[in-house]
């Protein structure tokens, strides 16, 4: 079998499902060669990554990666703000548990409760404007992904952090700069610039002027014991909140609304009641993870995984949408979208261990009140482009595709 380094897969776009099923025919995990041709690896498969993810000798922090500590990584290496961010994504221990503390009580199962009716309401008016988007156009047709995948999740994020409207559209694009892994890295510093500059300004408003938001509340927790919350903390923590918090629903529901239209099957059987939209959620999370590959951990020391030697200090990605289709753990039909599945509880989609995603019960809540009122609304909807036609998003980290023209009325 060749053991030869190999992309995640093409920077550029294209399925990443092929890719995957390619990788996954060499092994669990498997040596990558990251943007930069920085040596890395990738697992894979989902027992070896469920393992990983939940090692007691697996770090998140980058004073663990050795190439980065002896001065090997280039300014403007297009993942540095993975690696580097300050926040839950790259702390460890005691440190983890103090940044997951002071956000998790936005996250309870009562809070994201409470926000349910404020989501429905986004949810209707946004189906209004895609309605009205199709009418406008000749085709009748609609982007689906940029008039209701993506303004809900972020309108529903900034409302959670007292983020005023106007800064939405430069916060995403922002954010999409920031995890692209295709881009120069002049874009790459300047992106991370003007963020943090953007993400201060924010900070700033809610210190001169606090609410009943998340931005506030992180805010008091500093001001009451300036060690709890460092001001590079806080910036990275909005951040991390910004960039979870839209784009992985983003692209949840834009592939979930992808895979009903391709199977209308599936889709039939929910609308016939033999199925819920939870389960719709779960099976997309599991066979379109709206993660392909996401960064860093690194062993602390060399650590054997499924019979592969990972080395003490090396960048690991996490292959999400691999391990979702991996067979040894999902059955020989595991390419094959199935909303009555009993594991797709299973899937890793949204981590495990420790740094389990905190927004979870708030990304399933949005994806399934916005694909249930979508197709309430619309049930004939479908998509206005062949879907193996549609144009993938660049890189390696977020998994869907660019734009989803659909047609929304009969």
């Amino acid at each position: 079998m060749d053991a030869s380094p190999t992309a995640p897969y093409r920077p550029t776009g294209g399925c990443p499902h092929a890719d995957n099923a390619r990788l996954l025919a060499r092994g669990s995990v498997i040596p990558v060669v990251l943007p930069g041709e920085v040596a890395g690896m990738a697992v894979v498969g989902h027992d070896a990554l469920k393992e990983f993810l939940a090692h007691p000798d697996v770090a998140k922090s980058a004073e663990h990666f050795t190439a980065l500590r002896e001065g090997r990584i280039p300014d403007g290496w297009p993942l540095t703000t993975f690696a580097t961010v300050p926040g839950m994504t790259t702390a460890d221990g005691a440190d983890h548990r103090r940044l997951r503390a002071l956000v998790s009580r936005a996250f309870t199962a009562r809070r994201v409760e409470e926000l349910r009716p404020g989501i429905e309401a986004v949810t209707a008016g946004l189906l209004d404007g895609l309605d009205a988007a199709a009418a406008a156009d000749p085709g009748g047709t609609a982007d689906l992904r940029r008039h209701f995948a993506l303004p809900l999740p972020m309108g529903v994020i900034c409302a959670l952090l007292g983020v005023d409207a106007e800064h939405q559209d430069r916060l995403h694009r922002l954010t999409s700069q920031i995890v692209a892994t295709d881009i120069a890295s002049d874009e790459v510093m300047a992106a991370n610039k003007d963020m943090v500059e953007l993400l201060g300004t924010i900070a700033a408003a809610r210190t001169a002027d606090p609410g009943d938001d998340l931005t506030s509340a992180l805010i008091a927790a500093r001001e009451e014991d300036g060690d709890r919350l460092s001001p590079p903390e806080l910036i990275g923590t909005l951040l991390l909140m910004v960039i979870a918090g839209h784009e992985t629903t983003l692209n949840l529901i834009t592939n979930a609304v992808r895979a009903l239209c391709a199977h209308r099957d599936q889709l039939a059987l929910v609308q016939e009641g033999k199925a819920s939209w939870t389960d719709v959620v779960e099976e997309t999370l599991r066979w379109d993870s709206p993660v392909s590959y996401f960064p860093f951990r690194y062993p602390t020391r060399d650590l054997t995984l499924d019979g592969t030697v990972i080395p003490k200090g090396t960048p690991v990605l996490a292959g999400y949408s691999a391990a979702g289709r991996d067979k040894a753990a999902h059955g020989p039909d595991a390419d094959r979208f199935d909303v009555t599945r009993d594991a797709a509880s299973r899937h890793l989609s949204l981590g495990h261990g420790s740094h389990y995603c905190l927004g979870a019960p708030l990304a399933r809540l949005e994806a399934a009140i916005a694909l249930e009122r979508l197709f309430t609304r619309f049930p004939a909807l479908d998509l206005a482009t062949a879907d193996d036609e549609l144009p993938s998003k660049a890189g390696f980290v977020g998994n869907s595709v660019a734009v989803l023209p659909v047609r929304p009325r009969p």
